[in-house]
């Protein structure tokens, strides 16, 4: 099986990707915590990322971040075994919205 390969890429990258047409920043953490505080993008639940997959099919960058990156790098490997998905750009921030702080 073919698979793709995500981008390590750190929170301020991250940011300037946002400003990119056709790029995507998915949230994987809970609503509660999207809610508490966001950097942007749209909000799926690292347990919803496989239900919710059409919404991004759109786009040719997905950013996906969570609080420190372990959920992230979750839906990263998994949004690389999307056969489908090959030529999609796939990017994980490292060290997640904490990095910052």
């Amino acid at each position: 099986m073919i698979k793709n390969t995500y981008t390590d890429i750190s929170l301020a990258e991250m940011k300037s990707l946002m400003l990119q047409p056709n790029t995507l920043v998915v949230d994987v953490r809970e609503p509660w915590e999207f809610e508490e505080f966001n950097d942007g993008g749209i909000n799926i639940p690292l347990s919803e990322i496989r239900n919710q997959r059409d919404r991004l099919e759109p786009y040719e960058r997905i950013v996906v971040v969570c609080t420190n990156g372990v959920r992230s790098k979750i839906a990263a490997m998994d949004y690389c075994r999307v056969e489908a998905w090959l030529d999609k750009a796939i990017y994980h921030v490292k060290g997640g919205l904490l990095e910052a702080q």
